[in-house]
């Protein structure tokens, strides 16, 4: 077997493993070794944490959600860390007809991370929920995120995404919400076998003892808190009853923003915790290359499985191969075309997002090797 036709089948076998055959060997060992989680109401005081820039045309209506809860009555306060914010912040937590509110005025925009790392010490219960001001949560999210907590192996529980059926979503929503539910059930099967590495930051709860500081810099808080939770010895879980209601970008470049941000965070994760390399420092070191680094490199596999691919034809075997290759990327194309004329289709809304989701990567990889990491969020629409 010629050195060509071992790299064709190598770049293949990589893509086979990043997207099909962890989930099927993760599927597996969920299967075979599940580990059961005590699960018990929480009936102790809670804090919740918000931590968000001019978001004060959101807070009433988030704020709402939290106190319309099935456990409201165990919330002991809500902390809102304003990243220096210029709007109307403050007027709208002093008008809001519950004391258990209180606003963290930052004057400086510092970022998420640099926030939280000053609030999160500020809580008072044994509990803390994070949450972001711009999903809804569903009326029984509180009461399943704290469930897990009276297993005492359990030191983060993640809560749920979810986004809004959409009768007339577009092809980018549709390829969106697709991602989303494959990217559910793996994470579902990792929290059945050992961990998730990392939590949905629009909704997860951590012992408040298990918090550590993050470096201010950080662009996955949301990874790096709950990872080193799991350090420390403890479980971080998915609860899937933990629902925060989102809507799904319609357009693929506003998601195309926000996967940058999240994908060059993952490369961020090398230089900031090199440490979660090594299998001996990281207890889900598996899953964690696997799910958060192994996908940095799925766009230098795809090129080189289309380059040997071209070099190798001849034979039927890789003639269709090519053919497959390119009615596939022609399928992601016509899903862009489409995107761009407002028309909806189902079937290739799969193709353009995980063509999108490559580009992506590239531009996110270059972000790293310029060190463009900025904490502070700017919004995509």
């Amino acid at each position: 077997m010629s050195p060509l036709v071992i790299t064709f089948w190598l770049s293949l076998f990589g893509l086979f493993y990043i997207y099909i055959g962890y989930p099927m060997l993760l599927w597996a060992m969920a299967r075979l070794r599940r580990v059961q989680i005590r699960k018990e109401p929480w009936n102790r005081p809670i804090s919740i944490v918000i931590v968000g820039h001019n978001e004060a045309h959101r807070l009433p209506a988030k704020l709402d959600s939290l106190f319309q809860s099935d456990s409201s009555s165990l919330i002991a306060e809500v902390l809102i860390g304003s990243d220096g914010s210029d709007d109307h912040t403050a007027e709208v937590i002093a008008a809001y007809p519950d004391d258990r509110v209180r606003l963290l005025a930052f004057e400086e925009r510092r970022g998420k991370p640099a926030v939280l790392n000053d609030v999160v010490p500020e809580c008072g219960s044994d509990i803390v929920v994070l949450t972001d001001a711009r999903q809804e949560l569903d009326p029984a999210a509180l009461m399943k995120i704290t469930a897990a907590f009276a297993d005492e192996r359990i030191g983060v529980v993640s809560g749920e995404l979810m986004f809004r059926p959409s009768d007339g979503a577009t092809t980018a929503a549709q390829g969106m919400g697709a991602y989303w539910k494959y990217e559910k059930l793996i994470r579902q099967c990792e929290s059945r076998f050992r961990s998730v590495p990392g939590a949905t930051g629009a909704l997860y709860a951590i012992r408040r003892e298990l918090f550590r500081a993050v470096p201010v810099n950080t662009l996955l808080d949301d990874v790096v808190i709950p990872m080193q939770a799991i350090e420390a010895g403890y479980r971080c879980l998915l609860e899937t009853g933990a629902i925060a209601w989102d809507e799904p970008s319609q357009l693929a470049s506003q998601e195309s923003v926000r996967k940058r941000r999240t994908i060059a965070g993952c490369a961020q994760l090398i230089i900031n915790q090199p440490r979660w390399l090594l299998p001996w420092r990281n207890p889900i070191w598996w899953e964690f290359v696997s799910h958060k680094l192994a996908r940095l490199m799925s766009p230098l596999l795809l090129v080189i499985a289309l380059i040997s691919n071209v070099l190798l034809l001849g034979s039927v075997l890789f003639n269709m191969a090519l053919l497959a290759q390119v009615t596939f990327y022609v399928c992601a194309l016509i899903g862009w075309w489409y995107r761009g004329t407002g028309r909806i289709s189902r079937s290739l809304g799969l193709p353009l997002m995980f063509l999108t989701l490559n580009v992506t990567t590239v531009a996110a990889l270059w972000d790293a090797v310029r060190g463009r990491f900025t904490a502070t969020w700017q919004r995509t629409a």
